[in-house]
């Protein structure tokens, strides 16, 4: 099963990658199918089985994603937008972004509000496939930094759970909540203009933007390290920020502070994920806050942030203090 997961997987990168290039005459099952090496019938049944969606559905859907930023970044014409993204006409295009997003290209151009795109989907989950013990036991040669930041103030969009513990149960438990399933929070968040931690990048959790983070609430669930913590997922933003908020999120003020941060660089996700978590963890633990003049801030609102982009890095980044201050 985990070979599948890794082969759909690597076409939905294939996919992203060929839309990014405006190459639609490779966007067919049947090339896809002959450079993996399987029948066109067989590749889109094991797509549909592990996604969850049909291979076409899927691959319109995702296009239409890309081409809305192009629309709410760019002051490209219209039918050039069309026609980049494989569309015969600007009246084709038109139509199935409003069948999408409930409005003309035009219209969301001069009213961008957040809509739901089509992230792209993660069918290799270590987290949701329940593989990462069996394949995360190779070790890796980066050693974990540590090091001090300050953070500027920025606001953070974002939904919480009071009661989940870590990323999948946090899922779980939003999926039973309207509106606030993974996949509809992230293709919101994926709409919303100017995230801080956006590297260009369209995957949750990564180079998107879109991050974990827990915050110091006093009705939460007590972590590990006996702070009560909400869990949540969001994007931060500029703290001049004032565009339209998604009725199922909330946005907070996030003021400037002293942070310290440890990361770990690059990493396979496939082989290395638990080694890495392993080692982070036994950073964060055995740290000597009181030779470094600090301590963890556990005061109210006070944010931990959280991001896992396997292609960068792994990091915490949790809020201190001054000793005695």
């Amino acid at each position: 099963m985990g070979e599948w997961h890794s082969l759909v997987q690597a076409i939905v990168e294939e996919v992203d990658q060929c839309i990014k290039n405006h190459k639609d005459e490779r966007l067919t099952l049947s090339s896809l199918a002959q450079r993996f090496g399987y029948s066109e019938f067989y590749i889109s049944r094991k797509f549909t089985e592990i996604s969850g969606m049909c291979f076409r559905d899927y691959l319109r859907h995702r296009t239409l994603a890309f081409a809305l930023k192009e629309v709410r970044d760019s002051s490209k014409g219209f039918l050039e937008i069309a026609l980049d993204y494989g569309f015969s006409s600007h009246e084709a295009f038109s139509r199935s972004f409003k069948e999408a997003y409930g409005m003309t290209p035009s219209e969301y151009r001069s009213h961008p509000v957040p809509v739901v795109l089509r992230s792209i989907i993660k069918p290799f989950d270590c987290y949701l496939i329940s593989i990462g013990e069996e394949i995360g036991m190779e070790n890796t040669q980066s050693e974990v930094k540590v090091y001090f930041v300050t953070i500027p103030a920025h606001k953070y969009l974002h939904i919480r759970n009071y009661e989940s513990n870590g990323y999948w149960d946090f899922w779980q438990k939003q999926s039973k909540i309207p509106g606030q399933d993974c996949e509809t929070i992230c293709g919101l968040l994926d709409s919303i203009k100017g995230k801080l931690d956006d590297m260009g990048g369209t995957e949750a959790n990564s180079g998107g933007g879109q991050i974990m983070a827990f915050i110091n609430e006093p009705t939460g669930r007590i972590c590990s390290w006996g702070i009560p913590l909400a869990e949540s997922y969001g994007v931060r933003l500029p703290a001049e920020y004032c565009g339209e908020v998604p009725e199922q999120m909330q946005i907070m003020d996030v003021p400037e502070g002293e942070y310290i941060v440890f990361e770990h660089g690059p990493f396979d996700y496939q082989a290395q994920n638990c080694n890495v978590e392993q080692k982070i963890e036994e950073a964060m633990k055995n740290f000597d806050y009181s030779a470094s003049g600090y301590c963890l801030d556990t005061a109210q609102g006070r944010v931990f942030y959280f991001y896992h982009d396997p292609e960068r890095f792994w990091k915490y980044i949790r809020p201190v203090k001054k000793i005695n201050s």
